[in-house]
């Protein structure tokens, strides 16, 4: 156990850091007075501040992977963050083309339409080679503009329809600022992002409670008992492990839903409501353990029941809303495959001790008529 919470946080420290082989120095755009090396989404910003005449000329590079992709990046004269930005949106059309059009973020529901900027736009274009989306774009900045916010994102591309964001935690950090009499980027990845520390922690606490401390003390419940009947070892480790992996379940569940209720722009309906199911059947859980009847009451097997339909239900909807929050976080491959890991671990430990089980019940079911034919 030592060894498998060393491992686990290991990868939990290692996802606050990533590196980007590629930089500024690997493109050649010489009319261009500054490149940035934006932090991350594989991104680079070539751009030039003439005061003179208030433009603000940007040539953003994206790089991207197989499947289509939109990109978009944008400035927000208002305030910081994804509302209020004015934003040049980028993607490969199916003739192999480029659309390119201006799109005004007023909400975080929006479908990034097209619209008018509430700043000035012209020379727009878009380009895509070797892999690389390349936006070009001149701003007409408001007067005694020293800095300005900016914005860049991408997402899934489904025919000309364009998907939600990522909210992983490189999605959520892909803000900064330009100041212009400097020609310095100032980025916000700096610093560790206390809400993408809490998403993790979430993440990694859900997954070790929900997804591997139930199903084992589960499987002890099942399999400890069939080995050692008349033993009360596995009530005690049963409890023991389910009291644990409750109690660590309604710090994951907690933190979820403090994300949820702070971050009203990124909101996942279906994974909080799945997440509030299981921690309510939980709750059951523990209040029918209180009113459990006597092996010999006459309601003890509609107990049983009770209590095995809402175990199994629990660990279903437990493994189903820890596959689909893999969908919404899109951790590194090494969590993903870490827990497909366990989790076939743990169903091949089943099987097995299935078998072993009903193995023994059969030979149990054989070797007692051949006792009482003996003592016939």
């Amino acid at each position: 156990m030592k060894l498998l919470i060393l491992f686990l946080l290991t990868l939990f420290l290692a996802s606050f850091f990533s590196i980007s082989s590629a930089s500024c120095s690997n493109f050649n755009f010489p009319s261009f007075a500054t490149c940035s090396n934006l932090p991350v989404l594989n991104s680079f910003l070539h751009w030039t501040y003439n005061p003179s005449s208030r433009t603000l000329k940007v040539a953003y590079q994206h790089t991207v992977d197989s499947s289509p992709t939109w990109v978009a990046w944008a400035i927000n004269p208002t305030s910081k963050g994804m509302v209020g930005s004015q934003a040049i949106i980028a993607y490969p059309k199916p003739d192999g083309s480029m659309n390119v059009h201006t799109s005004p973020i007023n909400s975080y529901d929006t479908k990034l339409q097209q619209g008018n900027l509430s700043v000035p736009v012209y020379d727009l274009s878009a380009s895509y080679s070797n892999s690389e989306i390349t936006v070009f774009a001149t701003f007409v900045l408001p007067s005694n503009t020293t800095s300005i916010n900016h914005v860049w994102q991408d997402g899934p591309l489904l025919g000309t329809t364009l998907g939600m964001h990522g909210v992983s935690p490189d999605h959520l950090q892909s803000t900064g600022m330009l100041n212009l009499s400097s020609g310095q980027t100032v980025t916000s990845k700096g610093g560790k992002n206390s809400k993408i520390i809490l998403r993790n922690v979430h993440g990694l606490v859900c997954a070790i409670s929900w997804g591997m401390l139930m199903p084992i003390g589960v499987m002890v419940a099942r399999y400890l008992k069939a080995f050692q009947p008349k033993s009360s070892t596995w009530f005690r480790l049963h409890r023991g492990l389910q009291s644990f992996a409750f109690l660590l379940g309604i710090a994951g569940w907690a933190t979820g839903l403090y994300l949820g209720v702070t971050s009203p722009g990124v909101q996942h309906k279906n994974h909080m409501a799945i997440g509030t199911t299981i921690f309510v059947l939980g709750l059951f859980q523990v209040f029918a353990l209180c009113l459990r009847p006597k092996p010999d009451h006459k309601y003890r097997s509609y107990w049983n029941m009770y209590h095995h339909i809402v175990g199994y239900g629990v660990l279903g909807l437990s493994v189903a809303n820890i596959f689909i929050g893999f969908s919404i976080l899109h951790p590194g491959q090494i969590w993903k495959i870490s827990y497909y890991v366990t989790l076939a671990l743990l169903i091949v430990s089943a099987l097995l001790l299935e078998l072993f089980s009903q193995v023994k019940t059969y030979m149990q079911a054989r070797k007692k008529p051949n006792q009482e034919n003996i003592g016939a």
